[in-house]
């Protein structure tokens, strides 16, 4: 639904002061939204920029865009956020203006880049046209897939949905966009409805364009987001991305706002693997700002221990050309071009993303008209990440919580999410195993997948019980995998290994009779794993005769 929104100043610039983007840039088209019975309207086929408007800015005021997300709690399962460099199902896009650029973007990534191109529609009409459009550009028609709910803008980096892995299982994490666009701030939780996949959103006010990360824990952004964010702390901004994604965010400087309105990380840097990175350079604009930030940039990674590439950068009359914001699709970058920048700083951009990402197809698509209103091609696709299962369903226990303890009879939760190559999860089945997952009981057969089951704990004493979720997708592949250990505290007395209320010579028999048993022992009655003399001991010092 859509969400309350006030304002948010559109930059900072260095010295902490605000900026608004007072027009485009000269003789350049772009769109302002209108103002409708008190209510901003997006109108189809405009072209509206994505820094903020003139129209935006008076609409809602100087309040500031306050975060109208209450938020849900972080995830539970273990995390990891998903770098663009790994492999991808898929390719997110708006059909909102730009289409020439759209239908060649979709026609590259179904074809060379072997991936599902997703494309949010206003309507089923526009949906038609734009399956048509992409076709006749050279898509592959069974990669083309159209959802229809209404945006407003094609800027779907910056509110489209951020995928992190929970255990084997994709999620999505949101945030409160920094404009006041509420169909597309309302996106990605509907999206998540269509694709089953679990849904987090966080407290932050945020463009996600102002956000790059390796898979393994490392991210950065720009310090746009303590603007955006004046209540919270550079502490309290990392950890709630280190509580929601599972990285350590470096806030960087950002561009003062005549070079680059967004001031968005994603303009001036590309992560390409987890070590490796291309930061912009200044050629014309040697000693500027925005080339010290990018050479302090390069310095600070180098010392990490990566290696840097450097591509050429430029702005003009509001307009930043980069080549960083680039898109990558598996074997696949899609690199801008412009044809207001000479030919030789486009080879040279080509010449380096080659040096850097060897093993790809490049190919360089037009961008101006993108960068005439403040972004490029990185700017209007979102990535999904390829299902971890292959053609089989995930799912990720959640719940119990590692060393949980339970009595015998206590009601025990279980929840779980899942996943499936073609978001198509029918049903499940939920198992205990008491003895480590050497042996499994089924407590719930083809049960529906809404992410709860609540069952007795059996009176069986044991530190190793487990619960397994098995998913069942409508193509009768079947996956899964089983949670935390946890306890259950049994009220049968110890050394009653045949649970008959008494301790005597048959349990005594059944402790020998499994002697040196090290997986699914029944006679292990101390439960540490094996069967051995302190059993025997346990069956003595508490028999019953």
């Amino acid at each position: 639904m859509p969400r309350r929104h006030a304002l948010i100043a559109i930059g900072v610039v260095a010295a902490g002061t605000t900026a608004l983007l007072a027009s485009p840039p000269a003789g350049q088209p772009w769109d302002e939204p209108l103002v409708v019975a008190g209510e901003l309207v997006f109108p189809e086929g405009h072209r509206i920029p994505k820094a903020m408007t003139r129209t935006e800015a008076r609409f809602i005021g100087e309040a500031g865009i306050v975060s109208s997300r209450s938020g849900t709690a972080p995830p539970i399962g273990p995390i990891r956020c998903a770098s663009e460099y790994e492999p991808m199902q898929g390719i997110i896009l708006a059909w909102e203006g730009y289409t020439t650029i759209l239908r060649q973007m979709a026609a590259h990534i179904t074809t060379t880049g072997e991936a599902d191109v997703y494309v949010a529609c206003d309507s089923s009409s526009e949906a038609n046209s734009a399956r048509s459009s992409m076709i006749n550009a050279g898509a592959d028609p069974d990669r083309v897939f159209t959802f229809v709910h209404p945006t407003d803008t094609v800027w779907i980096r910056d509110w489209g949905p951020r995928y992190i892995y929970e255990g084997n299982c994709r999620a999505i994490v949101d945030h409160t966009y920094n404009r006041p666009r509420p169909s597309d701030d309302s996106w990605s939780s509907w999206f998540d409805g269509q694709v089953g996949h679990a849904f987090y959103e966080h407290e932050l006010v945020h463009g996600g364009g102002n956000f790059h990360l390796n898979g393994a824990g490392v991210s950065a952004a720009t310090r746009l987001i303590n603007n955006e964010n004046g209540s919270l702390s550079d502490a309290q901004i990392i950890a709630i991305w280190r509580d929601y994604q599972n990285v350590e965010t470096y806030l960087h400087d950002p561009f003062p706002t005549n070079v680059d309105s967004t001031q968005h990380i994603d303009m001036w840097m590309q992560i390409v693997d987890e070590h490796e990175i291309i930061i912009s350079d200044w050629p014309t604009a040697a000693g500027s700002t925005q080339d010290n930030i990018c050479d302090w940039a390069t310095g600070y990674y180098q010392g990490l221990g990566w290696t840097v590439h450097r591509t050429p950068a430029f702005d003009s009359g509001w307009s930043h050309f980069t080549y960083t914001n680039m898109v990558i699709c598996n074997d696949l970058v899609l690199l801008p071009v412009y044809d207001d920048i000479s030919d030789t700083y486009d080879n040279q951009a080509l010449a380096t993303v080659q040096a850097a990402l060897p093993n790809h197809t490049i190919v360089q698509i037009v961008c101006d008209d993108l960068a005439y209103s403040a972004g490029v091609m990185h700017c209007i696709s979102m990535h999904m990440p390829k299902h971890v299962g292959g053609v089989y369903p995930t799912t990720c226990v959640r719940l119990p919580l590692e060393g949980s303890v339970f009595e015998a009879g206590e009601t025990i939760v279980t929840n779980w999410i899942s996943d499936d190559d073609e978001f198509d999860v029918n049903v499940i089945d939920v198992e205990l195993s008491t003895d480590g997952g050497a042996t499994w009981t089924v407590i719930a057969a083809s049960s529906q997948d809404d992410g709860f089951h609540s069952f007795a704990a059996p009176n069986i004493g044991t530190t190793m019980a487990q619960v397994r979720v098995i998913a069942h997708d409508g193509d009768g592949n079947v996956g899964g995998s089983a949670g935390a250990m946890f306890t259950i505290e049994s009220d049968v007395m110890a050394g009653d290994v045949n649970g008959d209320g008494s301790v005597d010579v048959n349990d005594l028999l059944l402790v020998v009779g499994q002697f040196g048993c090290a997986s699914g022992c029944s006679a292990d009655v101390d439960g540490d794993g094996m069967v051995t003399a302190a059993d025997i001991l346990v069956v003595l010092a508490n028999w019953s005769l």
